[in-house]
């Protein structure tokens, strides 16, 4: 079924998002000679002649139920089970902060324990098409713990660099799964310059968030998985933590493609980006009406992920490149949870953003939770073909046992009092 679905993508060519200028899909490609980064296009109409909404829930349990609107070829394909992750009811969430009905997307149990496996698996699965061998990516921890992963499972040879006080559960996945570790003195907009720099002086790929078309595709898929676990009916609102907010703009590219495809209507839902007050290039841009986002300068927050600068700002506001999703929404202002994401969901915390619009207004709110539920790098070791050096397994065992106080997996009784 996985194939027979590939077989059908019309991935027919690469359109800069500045420019419009357009170029072939199949040849190796980063950014636009104008400097703005590459989309890529579908014929979406022939697409809809030949794909069904129906036939979605007949393909693979897993991200590649979309496989027509991604662009891969069957036998490029690096796949580790990502996506068609759970999406949960949770009513004592809903009750505690006033909402009729909340739903919560958990992208914590995807391969690498995030939301980043989506992009990188279908980027490296375009890697092995167009026969890159050696890819680099900047990263706060989880993309990088992504790449290293699924270079790994592809042959390909994978290089990190990440900010020295990386969680170290990110450092010692990518060295479980082989990838070279460049720690770097500095936020992650140093690392990404001295990504930069390392590619054009070595002839590394360069695999930073809109420095290329298809990680943005394979993050797109959180958007047509919504719309299908929500029986073809978008929710009414979605709140989603961002550093730089590529996934809200898939999300949104999404929602575009299935109403060209006439799965759903025009209706979207309020696009509210959730960001910590250390780092809040979105928020600040909205506020102040700026067409694109500035670099956040001192960037902190307990959740590393999000302390990044905002490579969306190169892409949302672009002439002829999709709307900022928050603006274009009519969504509210996006939310700033206090010194970490955590502060965000605290009984009576006034500053939850939407606190106001889903008292009400909102029948259905889905909240994104990206990362988290960290699976044993001896797990994705196994799945991946790799070997853990005996010194780096009793390394993560050490960590593992002086993290969680304990040497077994709690019990059913133990785990079953979850927070939502």
């Amino acid at each position: 079924m996985l194939d027979s679905l590939l077989t059908m993508s019309k991935a027919t060519h690469l359109e800069c998002s500045l420019c419009h200028r357009r170029r072939e899909a199949g040849r190796i490609a980063n950014l636009c000679e104008c400097g703005g980064p590459l989309l890529a296009r579908y014929d979406l109409e022939t697409i809809r002649r030949h794909w069904r909404r129906r036939e979605v829930g007949h393909g693979p349990a897993s991200m590649w139920r979309y496989a027509p609107v991604l662009p891969p070829a069957p036998e490029s394909v690096t796949s580790l089970g990502e996506g068609w992750t759970p999406l949960v009811r949770t009513r004592r969430l809903g009750a505690r902060v006033g909402a009729e009905s909340v739903w919560v997307k958990d992208e914590g149990i995807n391969p690498t324990a995030s939301y980043k496996a989506r992009g990188l698996a279908c980027a490296i699965s375009m890697c092995v098409e167009l026969g890159i061998r050696k890819v680099a990516v900047p990263s706060a921890g989880n993309a990088a713990s992504a790449l290293a992963a699924y270079a790994a499972a592809a042959g390909i040879a994978a290089r990190v660099f990440v900010p020295r006080d990386v969680p170290q559960v990110n450092y010692l996945g990518c060295r479980a799964c082989g990838a070279d570790v460049t720690l770097v003195d500095g936020p992650i907009g140093d690392c990404g310059r001295l990504c930069a720099e390392f590619c054009a002086a070595e002839g590394w790929f360069d695999m930073a968030a809109l420095k290329e078309p298809y990680r943005l595709e394979g993050k797109k898929t959180m958007g047509y998985e919504v719309a299908e676990q929500m029986d073809w009916e978008l929710p009414d609102a979605i709140l989603y933590p961002t550093g730089g907010g590529i996934g809200l703009i898939g999300m949104w590219r999404a929602f575009d493609e299935m109403e060209k495809l006439g799965w759903i209507g025009s209706r979207r839902p309020r696009m509210i980006a959730v960001q910590a007050e250390g780092c809040q290039p979105l928020v600040r841009a909205f506020q102040e009406n700026e067409p694109r986002s500035r670099y956040w300068e001192d960037a902190h927050t307990v959740a590393a992920g999000t302390a990044r600068p905002p490579a969306a700002g190169r892409l949302s506001g672009a002439r002829g490149g999709p709307r900022q999703p928050w603006r274009g929404s009519g969504g509210e202002r996006p939310g700033s949870p206090g010194r970490g994401r955590r502060a965000g969901l605290r009984r009576g915390n006034p500053s939850l953003p939407g606190r106001r619009g889903m008292r009400g207004r909102s029948r259905k709110t889905v909240a994104f939770r990206l990362s988290g539920g960290r699976r044993p790098h001896c797990a994705l070791q196994h799945r991946i073909g790799a070997e853990i050096p005996g010194s780096l397994r009793d390394a993560l065992s050490a960590n593992r046992r002086r993290r969680t106080g304990q040497t077994r997996r709690p019990d059913h009784a133990q785990m079953s009092d979850h927070p939502f």
